[in-house]
Protein backbone atom coordinates (compact mmCIF):
# COMPACT_ATOMS: atom_id res chain seq x y z
CA UNK A 1 0.00 0.00 0.00
CA UNK A 2 1.51 3.37 -0.99
CA UNK A 3 2.02 5.97 1.72
CA UNK A 4 -0.87 8.40 2.30
CA UNK A 5 -0.60 11.85 0.73
CA UNK A 6 -1.42 14.81 2.98
CA UNK A 7 -2.24 18.03 1.13
CA UNK A 8 -2.63 21.38 2.90
CA UNK A 9 -4.80 24.00 1.19
CA UNK A 10 -6.04 27.46 2.07
CA UNK A 11 -7.20 30.20 -0.28
CA UNK A 12 -5.33 29.74 -3.57
CA UNK A 13 -7.70 27.97 -5.93
CA UNK A 14 -5.56 28.21 -9.09
CA UNK A 15 -2.48 26.90 -7.29
CA UNK A 16 -4.37 24.09 -5.57
CA UNK A 17 -5.95 23.01 -8.85
CA UNK A 18 -2.56 22.75 -10.56
CA UNK A 19 -1.15 20.80 -7.61
CA UNK A 20 -4.01 18.28 -7.67
CA UNK A 21 -4.08 17.92 -11.46
CA UNK A 22 -0.37 17.08 -11.46
CA UNK A 23 -0.92 14.51 -8.71
CA UNK A 24 -3.76 12.95 -10.70
CA UNK A 25 -1.26 12.21 -13.49
CA UNK A 26 1.04 10.27 -11.16
CA UNK A 27 1.66 6.57 -11.67
CA UNK A 28 0.45 5.56 -8.19
CA UNK A 29 -2.53 7.90 -7.87
CA UNK A 30 -5.24 5.23 -8.02
CA UNK A 31 -3.57 3.23 -5.24
CA UNK A 32 -2.97 6.24 -2.94
CA UNK A 33 -5.13 7.80 -0.22
CA UNK A 34 -5.35 11.60 -0.34
CA UNK A 35 -6.06 13.46 2.91
CA UNK A 36 -6.74 17.19 2.53
CA UNK A 37 -6.53 19.73 5.35
CA UNK A 38 -8.33 22.99 4.66
CA UNK A 39 -7.60 25.82 7.08
CA UNK A 40 -10.38 28.24 8.03
CA UNK A 41 -10.27 31.91 6.95
CA UNK A 42 -7.99 34.16 8.98
CA UNK A 43 -10.19 37.16 8.33
CA UNK A 44 -13.21 38.23 6.28
CA UNK A 45 -11.14 39.17 3.22
CA UNK A 46 -10.39 35.51 2.39
CA UNK A 47 -13.74 33.91 3.23
CA UNK A 48 -14.82 33.66 -0.41
CA UNK A 49 -11.44 32.34 -1.58
CA UNK A 50 -11.39 29.65 1.12
CA UNK A 51 -14.93 28.66 0.20
CA UNK A 52 -13.95 28.33 -3.47
CA UNK A 53 -11.05 26.04 -2.56
CA UNK A 54 -13.26 23.91 -0.32
CA UNK A 55 -15.87 23.56 -3.05
CA UNK A 56 -13.15 22.49 -5.47
CA UNK A 57 -11.50 19.85 -3.28
CA UNK A 58 -14.89 18.18 -2.80
CA UNK A 59 -14.86 17.38 -6.54
CA UNK A 60 -11.45 15.65 -6.57
CA UNK A 61 -11.41 12.07 -7.86
CA UNK A 62 -8.85 9.56 -9.18
CA UNK A 63 -7.33 8.52 -5.86
CA UNK A 64 -7.97 5.35 -3.86
CA UNK A 65 -9.82 7.58 -1.41
CA UNK A 66 -10.17 11.30 -0.70
CA UNK A 67 -10.70 12.60 2.84
CA UNK A 68 -11.19 16.27 3.70
CA UNK A 69 -10.64 17.90 7.09
CA UNK A 70 -12.13 21.40 7.22
CA UNK A 71 -10.79 23.42 10.13
CA UNK A 72 -13.49 25.40 11.95
CA UNK A 73 -10.97 28.03 13.04
CA UNK A 74 -7.76 29.38 11.56
CA UNK A 75 -4.85 27.23 12.73
CA UNK A 76 -2.14 28.89 10.65
CA UNK A 77 0.15 26.89 8.38
CA UNK A 78 2.62 25.67 11.03
CA UNK A 79 0.07 24.41 13.54
CA UNK A 80 -2.06 22.90 10.80
CA UNK A 81 0.88 20.95 9.38
CA UNK A 82 2.17 19.79 12.76
CA UNK A 83 -1.28 18.55 13.79
CA UNK A 84 -2.23 17.07 10.42
CA UNK A 85 1.04 15.24 9.81
CA UNK A 86 1.11 13.93 13.39
CA UNK A 87 -2.40 12.54 13.04
CA UNK A 88 -1.76 10.82 9.72
CA UNK A 89 1.78 9.55 10.29
CA UNK A 90 0.82 8.00 13.62
CA UNK A 91 -1.99 6.15 11.87
CA UNK A 92 -0.08 4.98 8.78
CA UNK A 93 3.56 4.82 9.88
CA UNK A 94 4.79 7.11 7.11
CA UNK A 95 3.48 10.08 5.15
CA UNK A 96 4.00 12.11 1.97
CA UNK A 97 3.31 15.83 2.42
CA UNK A 98 2.47 18.58 -0.05
CA UNK A 99 1.30 22.16 0.17
CA UNK A 100 -1.03 23.74 -2.36
CA UNK A 101 1.62 25.31 -4.60
CA UNK A 102 3.70 22.29 -5.62
CA UNK A 103 3.44 20.78 -9.09
CA UNK A 104 4.86 17.27 -9.23
CA UNK A 105 6.34 14.99 -11.87
CA UNK A 106 4.31 11.91 -12.91
CA UNK A 107 6.94 9.83 -11.05
CA UNK A 108 6.77 11.82 -7.80
CA UNK A 109 4.69 9.28 -5.87
CA UNK A 110 6.65 6.37 -7.30
CA UNK A 111 9.92 7.92 -6.16
CA UNK A 112 8.65 8.92 -2.72
CA UNK A 113 7.26 5.46 -1.98
CA UNK A 114 10.41 3.73 -3.23
CA UNK A 115 12.58 6.04 -1.12
CA UNK A 116 10.39 5.57 1.96
CA UNK A 117 10.86 1.83 1.64
CA UNK A 118 14.56 1.99 0.82
CA UNK A 119 15.56 4.36 3.65
CA UNK A 120 13.12 3.20 6.34
CA UNK A 121 15.79 1.23 8.21
CA UNK A 122 18.68 3.53 7.35
CA UNK A 123 19.76 5.05 10.69
CA UNK A 124 20.93 8.27 9.03
CA UNK A 125 17.76 9.08 7.02
CA UNK A 126 15.39 11.50 8.74
CA UNK A 127 13.34 12.68 5.76
CA UNK A 128 13.04 12.56 1.98
CA UNK A 129 12.36 15.41 -0.40
CA UNK A 130 11.49 15.41 -4.10
CA UNK A 131 12.78 18.94 -4.71
CA UNK A 132 16.20 20.00 -5.90
CA UNK A 133 17.53 23.37 -6.97
CA UNK A 134 17.63 24.19 -10.70
CA UNK A 135 20.90 23.60 -12.54
CA UNK A 136 21.63 27.32 -12.87
CA UNK A 137 21.68 27.54 -9.07
CA UNK A 138 23.16 24.21 -8.07
CA UNK A 139 25.02 21.93 -10.45
CA UNK A 140 25.51 18.26 -9.53
CA UNK A 141 29.07 17.02 -10.37
CA UNK A 142 29.16 15.17 -13.70
CA UNK A 143 30.89 12.16 -12.13
CA UNK A 144 28.38 11.70 -9.30
CA UNK A 145 26.96 8.20 -9.85
CA UNK A 146 23.82 8.22 -7.65
CA UNK A 147 20.32 9.54 -8.35
CA UNK A 148 19.97 10.80 -4.79
CA UNK A 149 22.25 12.58 -2.33
CA UNK A 150 22.22 13.12 1.44
CA UNK A 151 22.36 16.59 2.98
CA UNK A 152 22.28 18.32 6.37
CA UNK A 153 19.41 20.60 5.32
CA UNK A 154 15.85 19.36 4.92
CA UNK A 155 13.38 20.67 2.34
CA UNK A 156 9.63 21.21 2.82
CA UNK A 157 8.65 21.32 -0.87
CA UNK A 158 7.28 17.82 -1.38
CA UNK A 159 8.65 15.64 1.40
CA UNK A 160 8.11 12.43 3.35
CA UNK A 161 9.07 10.87 6.67
CA UNK A 162 8.26 8.10 9.14
CA UNK A 163 6.54 8.05 12.53
CA UNK A 164 9.68 7.37 14.57
CA UNK A 165 11.49 10.32 12.96
CA UNK A 166 8.60 12.79 13.09
CA UNK A 167 7.97 12.13 16.77
CA UNK A 168 11.53 13.12 17.64
CA UNK A 169 10.86 16.77 16.75
CA UNK A 170 10.70 19.04 19.81
CA UNK A 171 8.16 21.63 18.75
CA UNK A 172 8.44 23.59 22.02
CA UNK A 173 12.11 24.37 21.28
CA UNK A 174 13.17 23.69 24.86
CA UNK A 175 16.71 23.26 23.57
CA UNK A 176 17.03 26.81 22.27
CA UNK A 177 18.81 28.59 25.15
CA UNK A 178 21.40 25.83 25.53
CA UNK A 179 21.93 25.70 21.77
CA UNK A 180 22.49 29.46 21.51
CA UNK A 181 25.23 29.32 24.15
CA UNK A 182 27.13 26.77 22.06
CA UNK A 183 28.93 28.34 19.10
CA UNK A 184 30.21 24.97 17.86
CA UNK A 185 26.66 23.58 17.79
CA UNK A 186 25.50 26.56 15.75
CA UNK A 187 28.29 26.05 13.24
CA UNK A 188 27.34 22.39 12.88
CA UNK A 189 23.67 23.26 12.35
CA UNK A 190 24.61 25.93 9.79
CA UNK A 191 26.44 23.39 7.63
CA UNK A 192 23.07 23.11 5.90
CA UNK A 193 22.95 26.81 5.10
CA UNK A 194 24.01 30.19 6.52
CA UNK A 195 20.42 31.07 7.38
CA UNK A 196 19.48 28.17 9.67
CA UNK A 197 20.43 29.45 13.12
CA UNK A 198 19.09 32.88 12.23
CA UNK A 199 15.78 31.38 11.14
CA UNK A 200 15.60 29.32 14.32
CA UNK A 201 16.04 32.53 16.32
CA UNK A 202 13.29 34.25 14.35
CA UNK A 203 10.99 31.34 15.19
CA UNK A 204 11.88 31.47 18.89
CA UNK A 205 11.24 35.22 18.98
CA UNK A 206 7.88 34.85 17.24
CA UNK A 207 8.88 36.82 14.15
CA UNK A 208 7.94 33.87 11.93
CA UNK A 209 5.71 30.83 12.36
CA UNK A 210 7.66 27.95 10.86
CA UNK A 211 7.30 24.23 11.46
CA UNK A 212 10.06 23.55 8.90
CA UNK A 213 12.96 25.13 10.81
CA UNK A 214 12.06 23.06 13.88
CA UNK A 215 11.86 19.97 11.69
CA UNK A 216 15.24 20.89 10.23
CA UNK A 217 16.76 21.31 13.69
CA UNK A 218 15.66 17.77 14.54
CA UNK A 219 17.77 16.49 11.63
CA UNK A 220 20.83 18.16 13.18
CA UNK A 221 19.98 17.17 16.77
CA UNK A 222 19.64 13.50 15.80
CA UNK A 223 22.69 13.60 13.50
CA UNK A 224 20.57 12.49 10.55
CA UNK A 225 20.11 13.66 6.99
CA UNK A 226 17.58 14.55 4.32
CA UNK A 227 17.60 12.66 1.01
CA UNK A 228 17.36 14.72 -2.21
CA UNK A 229 17.03 13.66 -5.86
CA UNK A 230 19.75 14.97 -8.17
CA UNK A 231 17.00 16.32 -10.46
CA UNK A 232 13.81 17.85 -9.12
CA UNK A 233 10.47 16.08 -9.26
CA UNK A 234 8.71 19.16 -7.87
CA UNK A 235 8.28 22.74 -9.07
CA UNK A 236 7.12 25.44 -6.66
CA UNK A 237 4.52 27.66 -8.36
CA UNK A 238 3.97 29.74 -5.23
CA UNK A 239 7.07 31.92 -5.63
CA UNK A 240 4.84 34.79 -6.74
CA UNK A 241 4.06 36.52 -3.42
CA UNK A 242 0.86 34.45 -3.11
CA UNK A 243 2.17 32.32 -0.23
CA UNK A 244 2.81 33.05 3.43
CA UNK A 245 6.62 32.85 3.38
CA UNK A 246 7.68 32.73 -0.29
CA UNK A 247 8.42 35.65 -2.58
CA UNK A 248 9.85 35.85 -6.08
CA UNK A 249 13.11 33.88 -6.02
CA UNK A 250 14.55 32.94 -9.44
CA UNK A 251 17.28 30.86 -7.76
CA UNK A 252 14.58 28.34 -6.70
CA UNK A 253 12.34 28.33 -9.77
CA UNK A 254 12.27 25.65 -12.48
CA UNK A 255 11.26 26.45 -16.04
CA UNK A 256 10.18 22.82 -16.44
CA UNK A 257 10.42 19.33 -14.93
CA UNK A 258 11.80 16.28 -16.70
CA UNK A 259 8.59 14.24 -16.56
CA UNK A 260 10.28 11.05 -17.79
CA UNK A 261 13.00 10.88 -15.13
CA UNK A 262 12.75 8.55 -12.15
CA UNK A 263 15.51 8.13 -9.51
CA UNK A 264 16.64 4.52 -9.38
CA UNK A 265 20.09 4.51 -7.75
CA UNK A 266 19.77 5.44 -4.09
CA UNK A 267 22.87 6.52 -2.16
CA UNK A 268 23.43 5.68 1.48
CA UNK A 269 21.98 8.29 3.84
CA UNK A 270 25.40 8.48 5.49
CA UNK A 271 27.20 9.11 2.20
CA UNK A 272 27.93 12.84 2.05
CA UNK A 273 29.52 14.32 -1.06
CA UNK A 274 31.52 17.40 -0.04
CA UNK A 275 31.12 19.04 -3.45
CA UNK A 276 27.33 18.75 -3.36
CA UNK A 277 27.13 19.96 0.23
CA UNK A 278 29.18 23.03 -0.68
CA UNK A 279 27.00 23.73 -3.71
CA UNK A 280 23.81 23.31 -1.65
CA UNK A 281 25.16 25.66 1.01
CA UNK A 282 25.93 28.30 -1.59
CA UNK A 283 22.50 27.87 -3.18
CA UNK A 284 20.94 28.78 0.18
CA UNK A 285 22.80 32.09 0.44
CA UNK A 286 20.20 34.85 -0.08
CA UNK A 287 20.51 36.36 -3.54
CA UNK A 288 21.55 39.99 -3.82
CA UNK A 289 18.91 41.77 -5.83
CA UNK A 290 19.66 45.04 -7.55
CA UNK A 291 17.80 48.20 -6.53
CA UNK A 292 15.97 48.19 -9.88
CA UNK A 293 14.83 44.58 -9.36
CA UNK A 294 13.57 45.33 -5.87
CA UNK A 295 11.67 48.42 -7.07
CA UNK A 296 10.07 46.51 -9.95
CA UNK A 297 8.96 43.72 -7.60
CA UNK A 298 7.42 46.27 -5.24
CA UNK A 299 5.53 48.20 -7.95
CA UNK A 300 2.28 46.17 -7.75
CA UNK A 301 2.13 46.68 -3.97
CA UNK A 302 2.94 50.39 -4.23
CA UNK A 303 0.35 50.81 -6.97
CA UNK A 304 -2.39 49.26 -4.82
CA UNK A 305 -1.45 51.52 -1.89
CA UNK A 306 -1.58 54.63 -4.05
CA UNK A 307 -4.98 53.61 -5.44
CA UNK A 308 -6.27 52.98 -1.92
CA UNK A 309 -5.01 56.34 -0.75
CA UNK A 310 -6.71 58.29 -3.49
CA UNK A 311 -9.88 56.22 -3.16
CA UNK A 312 -10.01 57.22 0.50
CA UNK A 313 -9.71 60.94 -0.33
CA UNK A 314 -12.72 61.06 -2.65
Amino acid sequence: MPAPIVLFVYNRLLHARQTVEALQKNTLTKESDLIIYSDAPKNSSVVAAVRDVRNYVKTITGFRSVSIVERDRNWGLANSIINGVTTVVNQYGCVIVLEDDLVTSPHFLEYMNAALQHYELDPKAFSITAYNFPEQTMLIPYDYVWDTYAAFRCCSWGWATWTDRWNRVKWDMEYYETFMRNREAQELFDRGGPDLTQTLTMQHEGRIDSWAIRFGYAHYANQMHCIYPVKTLVANIGLDHSGTHCGVSPQWEHASIDECWMPLKFCSANSLDARILKSLYQACVPSKRSIITRVLQRLPILSRRVQSYFAGTD
